[in-house]
Order: C-alpha cells, then structure tokens, then sequence
C-alpha cells in the first residue's frame, strides 16, 4: 500500500473497478465456483414460520452448525436462511486451506486463560482438521482433499530469523518435529522451488481442498438431513426468539449468527467484526515444463514470513492458486457484492507469483476475484451463545476459517443442546471482543497496518538484515495483536 493510499479524501470516494485483462475473468464469486455447473437456485423463506435452531448463514460455519446439530438431536427442527447462495461468501472463496492453525495470538490466550487451555486448543484444532475429513469422507463430499500438509518459506534474512524463532518457540511449547519440520534450502527445493528462499517449515497439519465442492458437498448434506436451507432472504436482525428477513419472521428458541464478514451488515452489529478482503488469482493449469521446474508435486499448501503474507495452493488440475492483500478494507464495513476485484490487486498479485515461481510466468491467469473475512478487534475468533436470549455467534476467522467453522459447529451443538464438554470448555468459547472504532478511524486503522506491513517487508528486503522492521512492530501494536 502506497502512503498516497491514506490521503484522508479516499475513503469518501467509491474505488474504481478497472476492467479485467481479455481472457481474464473476474469476480464471479470465485473461480472455485465458476468452474462448477451453476447449482440450482433454492427457494426463499415463504413467509413465517417456526423452528427450534434458525442459523444465519449457509457458509461453512452455518452449515457445519445444521449438520452437526441434527445428527445429534434429528427431532430438532432446524431452519439455514441464506442471503444469496450457499458458499457465497468466504466458505467459497478461500484459498483451500483446510489447517490448525487459530487466529488468537497463542501468548495472550495463554496470559489470560493458562498455558494448558492454550494447548487444549491448538489439540482441538489439529483433531478438527482430521474430524472435517472424515466428515466428508462419510458424507461422500468430494472436494480435492489432500492432507500434505502446510509449507512455510522464509525469503530474506529477516523472514529466516524470524522463521527459526517461530521453531524454537514450537519447541518451547512441547510441538516435536511431528508437529513442525524445520526445512533447509536444499530440503525445501525437493518439496518446492522458489526463488529465493532461504529456509522453511513444513506441518502435516493441514490439507488441500476445493472450497466451493466443500461447501456445496455439505450443503447437500444438511439437506439431506431433513434441513431447509432457504436462498435469496436477506436477515436483517436477531432477537430473542425471532429472526427478522426481508422474506418473513421465524421464531425460535435458538438464533445463531453465522455470517463472518458479513456481520457488520446485521442490526446493531455494524462494529462487531471488520470485513477485511483479500484476493486471489488463479493460473491455467501448468505445463509440463514450468510444473518441472517448480517441482510443486504435491499438494502441500503454501505461504511465507511476509508480514504482507501470501498464500497458495496447487489444484487438482495442476493449476497454481494464489492470495494476498489487496485493497485491506472498504470504507464504511462496506464489501463486495459478487468477487470483483480491482485490476491493479489482480495484477500484483501476478507480480508476485511470477516473483516467486519464475517459471509460472508462462502459464495465463484465468480469472481474479476476492472476499471478505471477518476480523475481531483483538483478532480472536469466538463461539458463544446467551441462553437466556437464545442469541448466538461464531466468527472473526481471520482467514484461518476452513477447519475452524468445523470446531464452530460441532461447538455451536454443545452449547445450544446445553452439554458441558471438552469443547466448550475451550477458551475461545463465549470470548467477548472490543467493538471497532467508529469510521474514519476504523479505515485509517487498517490501511495504515498494511501500508506498514508493506513498508517493512520492503525495508528488510532491502537491508538483507536479520532484523525484523520497527515498522512491523508498531503495525502489531496498532492492530490491538
């Protein structure tokens, strides 16, 4: 992000959309979706009616909620309203990371909660990856899952550092080389070749998947349960015990917000969660000599040390997946309406790719598009539920949402049949967050982190220091991180 970018007269002005290269789509949702037949569109709420669970939300967490609620409890009648289509927002947008990894900064979770509860939790995370799996597997989804684990590349000496500190803590808190394998240049190169990297990591913690066949694969799962899910009805408020849409009202003992970055659009939410975007392209599938020379065979998932991080994965297809920060946040919690995304973001991003893997420069990018994801003031995700209102909520992913709406939801059904178990024991579980400041301080805030964020990956790309850039430091501090 360039300093011209917080020029206090451009969060008033709508950003404009630049029209996509020829033969580059855009938007769409997704290419994950667009490269799907269109589903059938599903009927919206008729009018009121009742239920005992209304979940707001047919995105991974609000499907996983159904799911698991009416496998546990089948005379349950649970109801899904949906604004536009199932997996229309980030369920289906993702980068496919299926992963353990928990947005909540480990070392504050552990001042607040003990060191145990923080471990608790990150065994929860990496049993979660294996249970969404197996969930799959016995609902018959088929969604390009690959479990190869997670690499992590550190190009420069800072992100080295940086990278070997991240090792050494893992060990501190009792994580082996089961859990993390530090990777030297040479072991890295047979698993991945990028230019420039120094040194990496690799977890067997996570897997590969197709966002989109994910999310329609358990959709049509919860359908089959018996649970309606019902499109095109935009929900305007919970309250206790009614869901109020543009379509009718259903009352209810439980409601359960499950819209991520979308929050801010419910009543009396606005601050709830910042909408921050990210952006992805997509290549055609690689040819035989670019795939040789990156030698990406598997199906590892892929990011950096950045702290304007990207991440990436190879499809099923032999294509190269990739995302990052392009336009951080909307004035206004604003977001966009079906993916587009600005030309210039779709076009650093290629710069970057081709940056890192050379050889991908030969290979056209079909399409761009981008989404929001939900971020809490303190950046910790949370689950919780009032019961005396019958109000619940899960969100504020922050990107790491794939494997942790499976945790949600399988959360969610404790709490609302009223079970006291490992999971809601959990310490995410009824996390209250801070609002966000009210605007134009909310679209200064996240602007200025990722201009600093920038700043310093250009800074320590060009000292070649193993330092880390005081400009990363005083971005963590004004994220609240």
């Amino acid at each position: 992000m360039s300093p011209s970018s917080l020029r206090p007269r451009r969060p008033f002005a709508r950003s404009a959309q630049l029209a996509p290269p020829p033969g580059r789509r855009d938007g769409e949702a997704s290419f994950w979706h667009a490269s799907l037949p269109a589903p059938a569109p599903r009927d919206p709420l008729p009018g009121d009616r009742g239920a005992d669970v209304c979940v707001v939300g047919a995105g991974l967490t609000g499907l996983w909620t159904a799911y698991h609620l009416k496998r546990a409890r089948p005379d349950l009648e649970v109801v899904v309203l949906e604004r536009e289509f199932a997996g229309f927002g980030a369920s289906g947008r993702n980068g496919g990371w299926l992963s353990a990894d928990f947005a909540a900064p480990r070392a504050a979770m552990a001042r607040a909660h003990g060191r145990d509860a923080a471990l608790a939790l990150e065994r929860a995370m990496r049993a979660t990856v294996d249970a969404a799996i197996a969930d799959c597997a016995r609902e018959g989804i088929e969604a390009s899952i690959v479990k190869d684990g997670v690499v992590h590349v550190a190009r420069g000496a800072a992100q080295a550092a940086r990278l070997r500190r991240h090792v050494a803590e893992e060990r501190a808190w009792g994580h082996g080389p089961e859990d993390l394998v530090e990777l030297d240049a040479q072991a890295l190169a047979q698993r991945v070749r990028i230019a420039g990297a120094h040194a990496g990591t690799w977890s067997p913690h996570a897997a590969r998947v197709q966002p989109a066949l994910l999310v329609r694969g358990l959709a049509a799962a919860v359908e089959r349960l018996g649970v309606p899910i019902y499109e095109a009805t935009a929900v305007r408020e919970l309250t206790p015990g009614a869901v109020r849409s543009d379509r009718g009202v259903v009352r209810c003992r439980f409601a359960l917000a499950c819209v991520e970055g979308f929050t801010p659009q419910l009543r009396g939410r606005r601050r709830e969660l910042l909408p921050l975007n990210s952006a992805m392209i997509v290549t055609e599938p690689l040819s035989d000599a670019a795939s040789a020379a990156i030698g990406w065979r598997g199906a590892e998932l892929l990011g950096d040390g950045a702290h304007a991080y990207i991440y990436a994965q190879r499809t099923a297809d032999g294509r190269i997946a990739f995302g990052g920060r392009g336009v951080p946040y909307r004035y206004g919690s604003r977001t966009d309406r079906d993916g587009r995304t600005q030309r210039r973001t779709a076009e650093q991003l290629v710069r970057l790719m081709h940056e890192l893997f050379p050889a991908a420069a030969t290979a056209a990018v079909e399409h761009a598009w981008c989404g929001v994801l939900g971020v809490a003031r303190d950046w910790w995700p949370a689950v919780r539920l009032d019961r005396e209102t019958g109000i619940g909520f899960a969100g504020g992913y922050v990107g790491n949402g794939v494997a942790t709406t499976h945790l949600a939801g399988r959360t969610m059904r404790d709490l609302v049949l009223g079970e006291d178990t490992e999971l809601t024991r959990l310490p995410w579980v009824g996390h209250q967050s801070r609002r966000w400041e009210p605007e134009p301080l909310r679209w200064l805030g996240a602007h200025s982190v990722y201009a600093l964020y920038r700043a310093a990956d250009r800074r320590e790309a060009a000292s070649g220091s193993p330092r880390t850039s005081a400009l990363a430091r005083v971005a963590e501090r004004l994220a609240g991180r």
